[in-house]
């Protein structure tokens, strides 16, 4: 039995870079989750707990950053479908042992194509605004491990990370 030979799908036959027709895939139900961290000093991670963040709730703000970021991201990544997004949610939760803010996304569809990109731009665009509004206290913070634990539907069937 031969194995299916993988090749990427955002290059025509010239090598050149193309948005891959999806006109003839069928519309299904399609979810996605990813997650990443921000670590932080325990005085930023304090902060932000009681809220005492200068430009406002932290938190609230990152997940309203996040839905806007999952929303926008084909005008971001130049190969994206625009979708019409049916729900973007971010959770969020700190690690009981580090100064480490944990994010997760989920972003659900009706379509003819993923949601990844879009659950993965929401973290970014998240991580960033902690950043941003937490800078002036803790340049040193770091965005972490943006990556894909969950997708289904479609083609390509489900897939999840079993470690994280």
């Amino acid at each position: 039995m031969e194995s299916e030979v993988k090749k990427f799908t955002h290059f025509n036959n010239k090598g050149l870079p193309r948005m891959v027709d999806v006109s003839a895939k069928s519309i299904t139900t399609r979810t996605a989750r990813a997650r990443g961290y921000v670590d932080m000093s325990e005085t930023t991670k304090n902060m932000i707990i009681q809220g005492r963040g200068k430009k406002g709730d932290v938190l609230a703000t990152a997940q309203i950053a996040g839905i806007m970021g999952a929303k926008k991201t084909s005008e971001l990544i130049p190969m994206c479908h625009s979708l019409n997004i049916t729900s973007v949610n971010l959770e969020f939760w700190w690690d009981s042992k580090l100064s480490r803010l944990w994010i997760e996304s989920e972003v659900k569809i009706d379509a003819k194509t993923g949601v990844e990109m879009e659950a993965l731009t929401a973290i970014s665009i998240a991580q960033l605004t902690v950043y941003d509004m937490c800078k002036a206290v803790d340049r040193g913070m770091v965005l972490g491990e943006i990556k894909l634990m969950f997708k289904d539907g479609g083609k390509s069937g489900k897939f999840e990370r079993k470690n994280w």
